[in-house]
């Protein structure tokens, strides 16, 4: 009987652990979890360039973007809109974008390239990435799994098998 109790409390404690794994990354400072999309082309810029602003999904029809890099845009209706960054912007910095969906923000950087970059290069249009931001917060580009995706996989099969033990233990100790 205490063997069952044992493999109840560690399958009750691990779910404690699953469950409290998401609250406990929610907090870790990653502001760019919403509800809708957004993107700045390029990445990175020279001083007096001109990005693209996209943003989509915003159920209002007009999007506000803000950075102390270049002017107040306005996208409307869905559609893309231009900014040109100034021409004072410091190379090697990186600016903050803000994307405001009524009231909603969401973030991301903005590059000012030193030296003899042009600035014209542009990479694939991404968006946003939503969940947990493992590989987003980190800067890296991965498509891989990050620490935490591996961690709650370990502690579901940990559950599973805790569970599964409790259940083979209850028919047995039942037939006896």
């Amino acid at each position: 009987m205490r063997a069952i109790r044992a493999a109840s409390a560690a399958l009750l404690s691990a779910v404690a652990l699953v469950s409290a794994a998401p609250l406990a990354l929610a907090g870790d400072g990653n502001n760019n979890i919403t509800s809708f999309g957004f993107s700045v082309t390029p990445a990175t810029i020279t001083p007096g360039g001109t990005v693209t602003l996209t943003s989509d999904g915003c159920e209002v029809p007009s999007v506000t973007v803000t950075s102390g890099v270049f002017d107040t845009v306005t996208l409307t209706e869905g559609r893309p809109g231009t900014a040109t960054v100034d021409v004072d912007a410091k190379a090697g910095a990186q600016y903050e974008i803000t994307f405001d969906c009524k009231g909603e923000r969401g973030t991301t950087p903005l590059t000012i390239a030193q030296g003899g970059d042009t600035g014209t290069h542009t990479g694939a249009h991404k968006g946003v990435k939503a969940g947990y931001g493992t590989t987003a917060a980190s800067g890296t580009d991965t498509d891989g799994l990050g620490t935490t995706e591996v961690v709650t996989g370990v502690l579901l099969i940990a559950g599973a098998l805790g569970a599964a033990v409790v259940l083979t233990r209850r028919r047995a100790g039942g037939r006896a």
